[in-house]
């Protein structure tokens, strides 16, 4: 064998910067904050864990999972669930992902042909963003008005203007809680020139839905998960949606996206279903006291919400988030995520014990003199 030349032993040594995509390099990993010890109010999830007796029986259904076997690739008898318990239109496909996540980057990578746009307003979930950057989208953002509310006509130059081949609109909206419209809506999946995706994360808290748009609007799919529901450690989420869009879209899903216990754990709550909407119904009532107790602050300004979580502003929001982190409370810092948001904090709905920790650590450093 001749020994190799010079040249091969003097490559350019490889790294990921000669690698990877440059808008890759520049990004930073989405940050998850070290909740450890404090009162977890920054993720929207549910503060309930589920009755002691409803765990138990839960785990006997999860100790005879096959976890040996490949989990099923498209449980039809967990769809069949869904469509039944949580009212789903009939005659609509339903496609399972790992979490909403995945479903949004399933539908980013489906609509990456050269030229392609995806549409969203801002702020909102910022994973439409980054999912369409990941798939090598153009993603345009159209500002919403002051008050958090479409701006209708931006939105419907900015459709003519892109063509946009997918829309994300959040009903209700993350990071701002509000509902947005219903018309507005109706009239920018009229104008659309793609595929709209209605993300419904928060529905069981908002009672509002766009299913029955589903019927005369084609090209609309609806987005929901359990995670807001109670399940955010199963990373369950789905998408409904016509036949024609879901089966292209399920070329693209990988085969068993859904671990097996995901699946079974899933079935079993939603047989518990009325354990979860209890919840639900308990964080709305919640929900209106933990809003007066944030209102009585002359300088605190509360966004109405139909979600979970309450947005609200304050004089110098980054200080504030501080304050009440350092009193045991972690909640999440919206301020320097959009214009729109500057001096925003953003408060999930707890258990009343947890709200009331949470007003007093707000108060306390809103004014020392209250602690």
């Amino acid at each position: 064998m001749e020994p190799a030349n010079q040249a091969d032993c003097e490559r350019v040594p490889v790294n990921p910067s000669s690698v990877f995509r440059p808008e890759i390099l520049a990004w930073k990993a989405y940050h998850v904050a070290d909740s450890t010890g404090m009162v977890k109010l920054d993720a929207m999830e549910n503060p309930y864990p589920l009755p002691d007796t409803v765990r138990r029986q839960l785990g006997e259904a999860l100790a005879g999972a096959a976890i040996h076997r490949y989990p099923d690739p498209s449980p039809q008898g967990l769809k069949a669930l869904l469509r039944d318990r949580l009212g789903l239109p009939p005659g609509m496909e339903i496609l399972l992902g790992n979490g909403s996540d995945e479903i949004i980057q399933l539908l980013c990578l489906a609509v990456a042909r050269p030229g392609a746009v995806v549409l969203g307003v801002e702020p909102s979930f910022v994973m439409y963003r980054v999912s369409a950057a990941t798939a090598g989208v153009r993603y345009e953002g159209v500002p919403l008005r002051d008050d958090f509310s479409i701006d209708e006509a931006a939105m419907l130059e900015a459709i003519d203007t892109h063509r946009p081949a997918l829309i994300f609109l959040a009903c209700p909206n993350n990071p701002t809680g509000n509902l947005f419209d219903p018309e507005v809506v109706r009239r920018v999946i009229r104008r659309a020139s793609g595929l709209v995706v209605i993300d419904e994360a928060y529905h069981a808290f908002a009672g509002a839905t766009h299913l029955p748009v589903l019927a005369s609007a084609p090209n609309v799919v609806v987005m929901r998960t359990l995670s807001k529901l109670g399940l955010a450690g199963l990373r369950l989420g789905f998408v409904v949606g016509a036949r024609e869009w879901l089966g292209e879209l399920d070329k693209l899903r990988m085969p068993y996206n859904v671990n097996v216990l995901t699946q079974i754990a899933a079935d079993f709550a939603l047989r518990h279903l009325e354990v979860l909407t209890d919840q639900a119904r308990d964080i709305v009532a919640e929900r209106a006291p933990l809003i007066a107790g944030l209102s009585q602050h002359s300088n605190v300004s509360v966004f109405p919400s139909s979600a979970n979580f309450v947005t609200f502003r304050v004089p110098d929001g980054p200080a504030a988030f501080a304050g009440i982190k350092a009193r045991g409370v972690l909640i999440k810092n919206l301020h320097g995520a959009h214009p729109l948001l500057a001096n925003c904090l953003r408060v999930t709905v707890g258990t009343p014990d947890e709200n009331r920790k949470f007003l007093a650590a707000l108060s306390q450093t809103l004014d020392p003199r209250n602690g």
